[in-house]
């Protein structure tokens, strides 16, 4: 095949639509069936759009909610607001991945679904990858992208120094009904050790995610006790929790969120999306980043996949066009993280931004990229 995508998430669909459509023989591999839950904030920036209308998705089939504010509350309740200047839009996981996934199939991308990359090797002499699948199987291509997300064990077998490092992060989602909350905002309060984002998916519902520590879940015991205990101390997120009707028995969870630089090649493998770095959920632009790195992506696989360059020109390529739009993203994502790390810090913040709506949209805007 010309190009495997190891993982089948944002990043990985959109790259195998693009190619594809480019003419290129393109295959996945992803270790669940489709569609599925994921840990996510669900809220997309609109510069996504001409690029997925180029690919003949438009999520507007999803009935996307349209979101055009921003809330922000301290740990305290106290809250600042702000109009997003491209603004957004929130559609689930579930709906959109399965979307862009029967997309993909219909326009002859080969799958391999419940299956995991275990091993991948470049033979110079070939000038192609070898990709061993958990089942045994063994598979050629001549460009692989690492689609798989924030951590896998390919990671390990990659040796990427991010992976030795214990990472204090765990993120919790739900979807939930709460009547009366605004569908064109997206909400993120503080609290101690964390912060949760609110906004509007499809239909009538809600994503709730939140990031936190593993050490508050330890010093509470259970996720349910961690919520009532320092969660429900932000007023606002008290409400949310007592409130709204929560529509999965058990909460999504994901554990080991590393927010350490990465680097968008390995071994050959290009990275896309959270496998070549992760901005924090603070941000809420993850999604867009996916998105868009797999445009870039697609560009430098199909230039040499075309004989138009050689494979270190692409990774050149790719690695320098992936650190010109994202590189800056991801600094001042991990110093707006730092602000937010304690109460008496965020207090502040909140309390000084609110005064300051100009500096509100400017850390928005380099958080935040241009349609593309």
């Amino acid at each position: 095949m010309d190009i495997l995508m190891v993982g089948g998430g944002l990043a990985g669909l959109a790259a195998a639509l693009d190619l594809a459509g480019r003419g290129h023989r393109v295959a996945v591999v992803e270790r669940k069936q489709y569609p599925f839950h994921k840990v996510c904030g669900e809220y997309i920036s609109n510069e996504v759009l001409p690029y997925l209308r180029r690919l003949h998705a438009d999520p507007a089939a999803l009935t996307p909610a349209a979101i055009s504010r921003f809330m922000l509350s301290s740990p305290g309740g106290r809250i600042l607001t702000a109009k997003l200047d491209l603004g957004g839009f929130g559609v689930s996981r579930f709906v959109l991945d399965d979307f862009l996934y029967q997309l993909a199939v219909a326009r002859g991308v080969t799958f391999h679904l419940k299956n995991t990359v275990t091993n991948v090797t470049y033979d110079p002499v070939t000038d192609q990858h070898h990709v061993t699948l958990a089942d045994g199987r063994q598979l050629t291509a001549r460009v692989v992208l690492g689609t798989y997300g924030k951590r896998a064990n390919l990671d390990r077998q990659l040796q990427r120094p991010f992976f030795t490092k214990r990472s204090p992060y765990l993120g919790v989602k739900y979807h939930l009904r709460l009547p009366g909350f605004p569908r064109d905002l997206i909400a993120l309060h503080n609290f101690a050790d964390g912060y949760a984002g609110i906004s509007a998916i499809e239909d009538d519902k809600l994503c709730f995610c939140y990031l936190t520590t593993r050490q508050n879940l330890k010093r509470h015991g259970t996720i349910s006790a961690m919520e009532r205990e320092v969660i429900a101390q932000n007023p606002r997120l008290r409400e949310i929790l007592e409130s709204a009707e929560m529509l999965y028995s058990q909460p999504e969870v994901i554990n080991e969120i590393s927010f350490a630089p990465k680097q968008p090649v390995e071994q050959h493998v290009l990275m896309v999306g959270d496998a070549a770095g992760l901005i924090t959920p603070l941000c809420g632009n993850g999604m867009a980043m996916a998105l868009h790195g797999a445009a870039l992506a697609a560009r430098a696989a199909h230039d040499f996949l075309q004989a138009h360059t050689t494979r270190p020109a692409m990774e050149t390529a790719y690695s320098r066009a992936w650190h010109a739009q994202f590189g800056a993203r991801l600094r001042v994502g991990r110093a707006v993280q730092r602000l937010f790390g304690g109460p008496v810090l965020s207090e502040l913040v909140v309390g000084s931004l609110r005064y300051w709506p100009s500096a509100v949209q400017a850390l928005m805007r380099r958080t935040h990229g241009a349609a593309f």
